[in-house]
């Protein structure tokens, strides 16, 4: 590198593979990298982001985290500062840092550079080394959009933060550090910041009941659906009916009740008939920010915690101490240092006496034992806050924080010993000490799900060293789809990367009451932790059922685009994951996706559940058919004798009709066509004409229910061209007929179709408009005579056309894969819902939006999953340390608002059996038998253990003693072994006993579960 001069800054560009065109260069998305992303920040944004250029200063724990973050987000370029050398210090702090950067002495940046570069290749990444002081020209920051410092002196930060504040356009300033325990961020993105869309929500749609005529207007909901508007915000309209002059106008609301609001003066317009939709109008909102210099003394702070108002002015002040104390000694307090302790103390109460609040002395000496250490989680929740603020400066999407987040752990430790023994856990030892360091290195955690938190939390469990070589880190994956298993393997080879020391053993089963041999109660014996990464509820209920029922900690967490929740369960102390339950989500009425689809989610629910009937559910019968009925001839001997089987007409019918040529795929399409989009449509417009009123005189045909429209088909129009392709390919991907790309040309397919002959719409039978309908089993829908008979003619007509051969007596069933765009699956999703939409005059969805709601894709982006990571893994800390109810943690946090929230956990509930007997979720009661233990003896046993006799025992459905049932008295002398016949090698069962209430009438009394060991010796290697 040339060194100019010691007021100019260089930047040099080190031997990494040339990175691909940007974003920016094609405005084109890789969908590929970016799908989960853009999801949550829109086209635009990500378009924005990818002509940026960010200048970021330290590659520290906490600077490497955002370098990270912003490079996985995809701006156009970044440069990375640091003027320092790998130190082993680093290598507990950066995940970038390996051992052979520590023994050569190589700079940090020159080290993290090409790794940070390899995670995006559309990224221009370029480092510099220049020391970056008070004398430095700053006029080379003008090529950057944001500039985001850490690890750097308050004094230096003031400077540049005012210089970026007084360009125009201004610059975006971020500056952010975390000293030991303690964190802050800070932004500045000028005097008028505009903001496109400050929250990112999705503005709904609602159906009208009725507008009002009068001064004011009122709206009102139909089924009494919560708008969820605030006064002041501008709602547009369209589709009403009477009311016309709305359609299509924006008005400002005022909030009448969560189902009404008032819009103004609709005196003068005509009366309401009925119909009509409403959509909130996301209006831009200017964000004013102060310099730095001005915030010190006013700070405008975010309050994560609600139950400690005072803690982020406290933070604040001991921080501002911090750097003084940095900038009089040229260095931060000395770990553990008491004299060291007593300065900053000083600067606190200079401070403290300017910003006029009291902090606690204990505070100061606490944060001054470790400001020298790091913590690694805390420096990843941080790094995807601030990465966040980033990804807002350059986007202008999402509200800005204003103007300082100050976050503290509860992690430190009131009496601990602090030893520096100069390997990669120092930093972490400041902060927690020795003792709790070595219980981290003997932590055996069992974590199920490596997807992005599973990959973070697994980042974080290798820095601070949880589970070293001398005991075992265990980590499995929740398998949903075979193409995860790389990336469980990869996880777990990356994490040696970052600490050799680990031992991780990386599993591909499912964790699942059919693994629970494996995933035995033994196995969960030998764990302290239990850590869920999953997305979705069913599993975490499972796993959340087994730790309970083991006494294991329970850590979960999940996003959902910048959303962001951790719940803590600890044994004995809080609630478990079970005992809250969300309400279900509502689903969408059979008649409603069949027939009168008012919305865009109803027309792509219908083409997914389209897809499933027809590529993968009646592949799958016609398979399991055909593996249950040796030939043919002998299904059609039993048609002819019985003339009936289960699902043998489905499976007749799709013998019979089955393409076999590539040209039979694309007529069967065009017939579907006419079949969804044409017949459909005439069909209800016979059975309901358009002039149709209801029982009250009211018209059918009126909101939500539309009257729909036949399409007549065009091969000229691209969307029934598509339909049409896309449908064809799935057919021949069923039948396994080979097809050429030239057969998917216009002209190819043109003249395969000027063959088909469609035939005419002949009206059917009324339409269902009942909503409580369920869809009908198509094993067990009835058959008339008549397609009895046709169907035995049909299968005796294929039988004598040698038809039927083994290969035409299996499909090939499709498993909908949602990020594969090769394979037509979305192609053809995308265009049924669009032509069904157009068909029932909805607004279509594009792609994108469509591949989201028939995928059920989760919005996901680093800068949570990074934040929701660095949060549980301070939690493991309080965990192995088996700290306090109080000093445990959930969190909620929203960085699009930004919001977060941090709350104590849900103490456990306690029930009552009688005064003196109570027990929890925890609690589970034992009884050690013999081979000849009675079930008199069990009996004697609980009331002699617990103080209470049982009145009824059962295993799983199996009553084993209820008094009132005859013959049960008899059972009292019976063993145990008797009465269960357990499997051999079963060494207990699990039981569920109930006790004679206090008051007769009442409800029997519960008890926790119960475990029977069928002898003592039994408890030791226990199997379920």
């Amino acid at each position: 590198m040339l060194f100019i001069s010691p007021t100019e800054f260089t930047e040099e560009h080190l031997d990494t593979p040339s990175p691909l065109p940007t974003m920016a260069d094609s405005m084109d998305i890789d969908d590929s990298l970016y799908s989960r992303q853009r999801y949550v920040l829109g086209d635009s944004a990500m378009q924005q982001m990818a002509q940026s250029a960010v200048f970021l200063s330290g590659m520290g724990a906490l600077g490497v985290e955002i370098a990270k973050n912003i490079v996985l987000a995809g701006v156009k370029a970044v440069t990375f500062h640091d003027c320092k050398r790998c130190e082993v210090w680093d290598l507990g702090t950066n995940f970038f840092i390996r051992e052979e950067d520590v023994h050569s002495q190589k700079k940090r940046v020159e080290a993290v550079h090409s790794r940070v570069a390899e995670l995006n290749p559309y990224v221009q990444v370029s480092v510099a080394t220049d020391v970056l002081d008070e004398n430095t020209d700053l006029s080379f920051l003008k090529r950057y959009q944001c500039v985001v410092l850490t690890g750097t002196k308050l004094s230096l930060q003031k400077r540049i933060d005012y210089f970026c504040h007084s360009q125009q356009p201004p610059i975006k300033f971020i500056g952010c550090d975390v000293f030991g325990i303690c964190s802050r961020v800070f932004c500045d993105f000028g005097e008028a910041f505009e903001v496109s869309d400050p929250t990112g929500e999705e503005p709904k749609e609602l159906f009208i009941q009725n507008i009002s005529q009068g001064n004011p207007g009122v709206v009102t909901c139909m089924d009494s659906r919560t708008h969820g508007l605030q006064t002041g915000q501008s709602v547009c309209f369209k589709e009403i009916s009477g009311m016309s002059e709305l359609n299509g106008t924006t008005h400002q609301v005022t909030v009448l009740s969560p189902y009404s609001f008032a819009i103004g003066d609709t005196s003068s317009f005509q009366p309401y008939a009925h119909a009509g939709i409403f959509r909130l109008v996301k209006m831009p909102k200017i964000f004013t920010f102060e310099t730095m210099e001005q915030q010190l003394s006013d700070p405008r702070l975010l309050t994560p915690d609600f139950s400690k108002p005072e803690a982020p002015l406290q933070l604040h002040t001991i921080m501002l101490a911090l750097d003084a104390f940095l900038e009089q000694y040229a260095r931060l307090p000395n770990i553990g240092c008491l004299q060291d302790a007593e300065l900053l103390l000083k600067f606190t109460e200079e401070i403290s006496r300017t910003l006029k609040n009291k902090v606690s002395f204990e505070l100061v000496r606490s944060v001054s034992r470790c400001a020298r250490g790091c913590l690694s989680p805390l420096a990843a929740a941080v790094g995807g806050i601030a990465s966040q603020e980033v990804l807002k400066a350059l986007t202008g999407k999402f509200s800005p924080l204003q103007q300082w987040v100050s976050q503290r752990s509860d992690v430190l430790s009131l009496m601990y010993i602090t030893i520096q023994t100069f390997d990669r856990y120092d930093a972490l030892r400041a902060c927690i000490g020795e003792s709790l360091c070595l219980k981290l290195h003997k932590f055996q955690v069992f974590m199920v799900g490596c997807g992005a938190i599973g990959c973070e939390m697994l980042k974080n469990m290798a820095l601070m060293g949880v589970g070293l070589s001398r005991c075992s880190g265990e980590l499995v994956q929740f398998l949903e789809c075979y193409l995860l298993f790389l990336d469980i393997t990869t996880a777990a080879a990356a994490s040696l990367e970052i600490n050799p020391e680990l031992q991780i053993d990386a599993h591909l089963n499912k964790v699942c009451p059919a693994t629970e041999d494996m995933y035995s109660d033994a196995f969960f014996s030998r764990l302290n932790l239990v850590v869920t990464a999953l997305d979705n509820v069913e599993a975490r209920r499972y796993v959340d059922s087994r730790s309970v029922s083991n006494q294991k900690a329970l850590l979960d967490s999940g996003t959902m685009g910048t959303k962001g929740h951790t719940e803590i369960i600890v044994p004995y102390l809080t609630e478990s994951y079970n005992s809250h339950r969300d309400p279900p989500e509502e689903e969408i009425p059979f008649c409603t996706l069949k027939s009168f689809p008012a919305v865009i989610e109803h027309t792509i629910q219908w083409a997914r559940d389209k897809f499933e009937s027809a590529f993968s559910h009646k592949p799958s019968i016609y398979n399991m058919f055909w593996q249950s009925h040796s030939s043919a001839q002998e299904v059609l001997q039993v048609r002819i004798i019985l003339h009936t089987m289960e699902g043998s007409f489905q499976v007749i019918k799709l013998l019979s009709r089955r393409p076999t040529q590539w040209n039979h795929c694309l007529a069967l399409a065009r017939l579907k066509f006419d079949k969804y989009f044409k017949k459909k449509a005439l069909q209800l417009l016979h059975s309901f004409p358009l002039d149709t009123r209801l029982k009250d005189g009211s018209l059918f045909w009126q909101s939500p229910k539309r009257p729909p429209s036949p399409i007549e088909f065009d091969l000229d129009d691209p969307l029934h061209f598509s339909f049409v392709v896309s449908t064809a390919r799935l057919f021949a991907g069923i039948y396994n007929i080979p097809h050429s790309e030239e057969q998917l040309s216009y002209e190819a397919v043109s003249s395969v179709l000027a063959e088909v002959e469609v035939p005419e719409y002949k009206p059917a039978e009324k339409v269902s408009t009942d909503e409580t309908v369920k869809k009908p089993d198509q094993l067990k829908m009835t058959v008339s005579s008549e397609e009895e008979r046709q169907a035995i003619s049909q299968l005796q007509e294929a039988i004598n056309s040698s038809f039927v051969t083994p290969e035409r007596l299996r499909m090939t069933p499709l498993f909908f894969e949602k990020d594969d765009d090769s394979n037509g699956h979305i192609d053809f999703i995308a265009s049924a819902s669009a032509l069904r939409a157009h068909m029932y005059a909805i607004e279509a969805a594009d792609r994108l939006q469509t591949k989201r709601i028939a995928g059920k894709i989760i919005p996901a982006i680093a800068t949570s999953t990074a934040a929701v990571a660095g949060l549980v893994s301070l939690e493991l800390i309080k965990v192995a340390g088996g700290y306090g109810f109080e000093l445990f943690k959930n969190c909620f946090f929203n960085l699009a608002i930004p919001v977060m929230v941090l709350t104590e956990t849900a103490p456990v509930k306690r029930t009552q059996i009688r005064d003196d007997i109570s027990f929890s979720i925890w609690d589970r009661w034992t009884i050690f038998g013999h081979e000849d233990f009675t079930l008199s003896d069990f009996m004697n046993a609980v009331k002699e253990e617990y103080g209470i006799e049982p009145t009824m025992v059962v295993h799983g459905v199996k009553m084993l003693y209820v008094p009132v049932m005859p013959g049960h008295n008899k059972r009292l002398k019976l063993t145990m072994h008797r009465l269960i016949k357990p499997s051999a090698g079963r060494k207990y069962v699990d039981l569920t006993v109930s006790f004679a209430p206090e008051v007769d009438g009442d409800e029997d009394l519960p008890s926790p579960p119960l475990r029977y060991y069928f002898s003592r010796e039994s408890e030791s290697g226990e199997t379920a």
